[in-house]
């Protein structure tokens, strides 16, 4: 059958690599593609990375993804496909290094990537997370070449939905933010709310914004081949399964995963939550694996808990393929990629109604209001008492999936890479 006669989206064609980009460094400064997402700083960026800089190699393109050396048992260089090196940069000593304390390496990073064999080689920088934008102002304008720059995470946006007890980003990063911001020759947001947020907060116009949304790996990510939607209310049914996947940290909202479950086992008593990640960020050891144990406990669901680190992305598939609903209830979300990932392999998904999740979850899922637990639960009970409500909210969140892949992003990419390696010629002309 064809994508068309399916419903399914057509294939777009494939961009081909603009004549005047055949080489670009990606800038990630604070972790590395190589990374295991869902621990430490690890997430959606690493993920990000990695498969825009394979995507890209497959195009033609090599890239260099320069990242700071934080494990001292990789060597310098570490090809992570064909066409793609990843490049470990020395910037103070080799080993772990919070990121609060990232920012005092900079300069150290700076100069190490000018003293690289690779310096001066490429025809455009692409930086990610404010940190690189940082390093990638100071490189172009050594280079003379482009900077595109992706945040993926706004700290205006983060002050703005802190977490209880969570820690404001500091000033430097917004005055790096808004510097960045104004200096790039683009700036790639993930999703059109980001794009209305850095208008408002830095009066960029729109031709310097382009939407580039994150993408999901299909043939990894997909629906199991024989879907199975029991109704939990018929004796001898399996448990119902919920999946949160992410940092353990409060932006995430894992305390609001373990509420839900509470709520759900008033009606579903035998329900059951898999959190899949690693303690992270600046809320460590307020929403850390013991504190979420402690909490379960609390609210005497404790068995019915399972806190796993995080996995592999192949484990990942399996274990959104084995989950009924997926639960998103971040408080602050660029895009939701987990959302995503958990439509393509034909989950619901009961999440926030956040910007970036907003933007990533259709007919795929259910947006709350809010972070009460008690209206997640009523949520995710809907799909645990009705299999047909389960069965269409899974094929909806398929069709969403499907029109977003990696590669349909990897064409913006190379889009909006010629547009402006062609307006510096221009200029330089």
């Amino acid at each position: 059958m064809s994508a068309s006669a399916a419903g399914l989206p057509m294939p777009t064609p494939r961009v081909t690599p603009p004549p005047g980009v055949r080489r670009v460094a990606m800038l990630s400064v604070h972790t590395s593609p190589l990374d295991q997402p869902g621990t430490g700083d690890g997430g959606g960026l690493n993920v990000t990375v990695r498969e825009q800089a394979v995507r890209l190699a497959r195009r033609g393109v090599e890239v260099d993804v320069f990242t700071r050396w934080s494990d001292p048992s990789l060597p310098a260089t570490v090809a992570l496909a064909d066409g793609v090196r990843v490049q470990h940069v020395q910037a103070g000593r080799i080993g772990p290094l919070d990121k609060d304390e990232m920012a005092n390496q900079l300069c150290a990073f700076v100069l190490a990537v000018q003293r690289h064999p690779s310096a001066g080689g490429h025809d455009l920088l692409h930086a990610h997370y404010w940190l690189s934008g940082w390093v990638g102002r100071r490189l172009a304008e050594r280079w003379r070449i482009p900077l595109v720059q992706t945040f993926h995470t706004l700290g205006v946006l983060k002050n703005a939905t802190l977490a209880p007890g969570d820690r404001p980003e500091p000033a430097l990063r917004l005055v790096a933010e808004e510097r960045v911001a104004r200096e790039a020759d683009r700036v790639l947001v993930l999703t059109c709310g980001e794009a209305r947020l850095l208008h408002r907060t830095y009066g960029l116009s729109g031709s310097r914004l382009t939407v580039v949304p994150a993408g999901v790996d299909l043939d990894r990510f997909r629906a199991p081949d024989v879907p199975t939607f029991e109704h939990f209310e018929e004796a001898g049914a399996r448990p119902p399964q919920l999946l949160f996947v992410g940092r353990l940290q409060p932006l995430k909202g894992p305390d609001v995963a373990i509420r839900t479950l509470a709520e759900v086992r008033r009606r579903f008593p035998t329900t059951r939550l898999r959190i899949v990640g690693g303690a992270s960020g600046s809320g460590q050891g307020r929403s850390g694996p013991h504190e979420l144990r402690a909490l379960a406990r609390e609210l005497g669901v404790d068995a019915a808990v399972e806190i796993e680190p995080a996995v592999d992305q192949d484990t990942l598939a399996s274990r959104y393929r084995a989950a009924d609903v997926v639960l998103a209830p971040s408080r602050s979300e660029t895009f939701g990629l987990v959302a995503l990932e958990a439509q393509a392999c034909g989950v619901p998904v009961v999440a926030a109604d956040v910007a970036g999740l907003e933007a990533v979850v259709g007919g795929g899922g259910t947006l709350v209001p809010g972070h009460d637990p008690a209206d997640h639960a009523r949520a995710v009970c809907a799909y645990l008492a009705d299999p047909d409500l389960r069965a269409a909210t899974a094929t909806a969140g398929i069709q969403t999936a499907r029109s977003a892949s990696w590669d349909q992003t990897v064409d913006r990419l190379l889009t909006v890479y010629g547009e402006v390696a062609g307006a510096r010629e221009e200029l330089a002309g």
